[in-house]
């Protein structure tokens, strides 16, 4: 890992990108080109696209550029982002890590929609795992999603190939949906931003409730700004959404002061009666993040929220969700195993038990939101140990993947019962090199402040000047020999890639890395 050259990487951020448009110092033309060919260029070892819109892409933009050389001027007019791909685009499939043939979308998604009107050109969709069950981007339909700073590890999931696109630098912002940390768990493994934003602010159209309500869309970016931009231009609501919050201005509040904190650090998940251990680099990270949020004037203590059983509520919404979902694949025979044992579930917990589950979403507000008198804002760690390698989970039955996702994972998935923000920020890396993340949790529509504090940890810490090192990743020798070795669909550009990512690693042997501690307390 290492400092990305900004004379050879410009206008690599949303923001920065949309002022370059605006100011005609560059066109989408160029900035959609670029992006189609760092995609092209990676996609047989990052792999983060299911579909690219190449053509479409590319005809979006000159029609973007002729708008802005009509003095029309829009948040995003020009700039190319992408979304996942279980987000309707008009003229694509929707496929949801689902292998099989599935029908091109008539109409755009409404967050979609209100990209378009922002003036965004959406050049492709991004990989997620099946049906967005699990923290990891891998499957049959469309191979290994790869963490760019190391493509031997996940870069989580299951909005994974948004996150490393984001990461590896070919789009500079995209969406992503975060139904169990979806959005928030490839950011800390990926040293992104990702916002899991009020249940209902980006709306989930065609779907009333995506997964009986658990699940969101938001935003992954390299920065707060860009995040909070991206938040900006896919808010709102259709006619037809149960959840209507009122609006919020999340990039204005990245540039205010969010003023001195009452911040709980807690290190205690939900009850599943599970074993979660605390990866030490974890806790570590973590805990410099704390120290650099008291070094910034706010009050940092241990405090925990009283969680109950909410577990009890998530299951069941869960797995009617997986339901709702593999009854409309075009051939349910291709599911993952553990896609039909959990979509079995779904119908077992339905009726009564799931009613039950949603009623008790009022009590479950107020026993955590107990926390928000003497506090004012909950850190935790994103996830409880680093990103794993490929195929770790992938291989698992399906009570095998549930341990271990818990295990790896129980810090997210209560703030999407509860409906509620969170923002999941870089928090430094392991020792070699791998990237970890701390999460900032709020009470209902807390979205300025988590956004307001977030930007003012980002500007003591920088932590968007560090990048994978192009082309490569920090990657060890080991993982380029294992991608060899499994001859995971490497083509000559793919080979070619692999040689390179040998002589990152060996670059990397000689200059060291940083630990947690030092990527935060610096």
């Amino acid at each position: 890992m290492g400092l990305r050259d900004n004379g050879t990487r410009e206008y690599e951020g949303l923001a920065e990108q949309a002022a370059a448009l605006a100011a005609g110092q560059v066109s989408s033309a160029e900035l959609v080109r670029r992006s189609l060919e760092r995609i092209d260029a990676t996609q047989d070892t990052v792999n983060a696209f299911r579909r690219v819109r190449a053509e479409a892409a590319l005809t979006e933009a000159a029609a973007a550029d002729r708008r802005l050389a009509a003095g029309e001027r829009l948040p995003l007019l020009g700039v190319p982002v992408a979304v996942k791909d279980d987000t309707d685009v008009a003229g694509e499939p929707t496929a949801f890590g689902c292998a099989g043939e599935f029908p091109p979308k008539s109409a755009d998604a409404e967050a979609v929609r209100r990209l378009r009107a922002a003036g965004a050109v959406v050049v492709g969709k991004t990989n997620s795992c099946e049906l967005g069950q699990w923290p990891f981007t891998e499957g049959p339909a469309f191979g290994d999603t790869r963490n760019p700073w190391n493509p031997g590890h996940t870069p989580g999931g299951s909005s994974g190939g948004s996150a490393a696109a984001v990461a590896d630098g070919l789009v500079p912002a995209a969406l992503g949906t975060d139904g169990a940390g979806s959005v928030r768990i490839p950011a800390a493994w990926t040293h992104l931003v990702g916002i899991k934003p009020q249940r209902g602010r980006i709306s989930t159209w065609p779907e009333a409730e995506a997964f009986q309500g658990i699940t969101v869309l938001g935003p992954l970016a390299r920065t707060v700004r860009d995040a909070a931009l991206l938040l900006d231009a896919a808010a709102g609501n259709h006619d037809g959404d149960p959840h209507r919050p009122r609006p919020v201005a999340a990039r204005a509040a990245a540039d205010r002061d969010p003023g001195r904190l009452r911040i709980a650090l807690s290190w205690k998940p939900a009850f599943t009666g599970t074993p979660k251990p605390l990866h030490p680099e974890v806790r570590t990270a973590v805990t410099a993040l704390a120290r650099a949020l008291a070094g910034l004037g706010h009050h940092v203590e241990e405090a925990e929220p009283d969680y109950g059983l909410i577990g009890l509520a998530f299951v069941p919404r869960a797995t009617a969700g997986v339901r709702e979902w593999a009854l409309r694949v075009p051939d349910r025979a291709l599911l993952d195993r553990r896609t039909r044992a959990a979509a079995r579930l779904g119908r077992l917990l339905g009726g009564p038990v799931l009613r039950r589950a949603r009623v008790a979403e009022r009590r479950q507000h107020a026993r955590v939101g107990a926390l928000f008198g003497p506090y004012d804002l909950v850190l935790t760690p994103t996830t409880a140990a680093p990103p794993p390698r490929i195929g770790t989970l992938a291989r698992m039955n399906g009570w095998q993947t549930d341990r271990a996702m818990i295990a790896a994972c129980p810090y997210a998935w209560p703030w999407n019962v509860l409906g509620w923000p969170g923002i999941s920020v870089p928090a430094g890396f392991t020792a070699g090199g791998l990237p970890l993340g701390a999460q900032l949790l709020g009470p209902a529509h807390s979205e300025p402040l988590l956004i307001s504090l977030a930007a003012q940890l980002e500007a003591e810490l920088r932590w968007y000047e560090r990048w994978p090192e192009v082309g490569a990743g920090s990657v060890g020798e080991g993982a380029v020999v294992a991608m060899e070795g499994r001859g995971e669909r490497c083509s000559t550009r793919g080979r070619a890639r692999v040689r390179g990512l040998k002589a990152a690693a060996g670059r990397l042997r000689t200059a060291g890395g940083s630990g947690p501690a030092d990527a935060v307390d610096r």
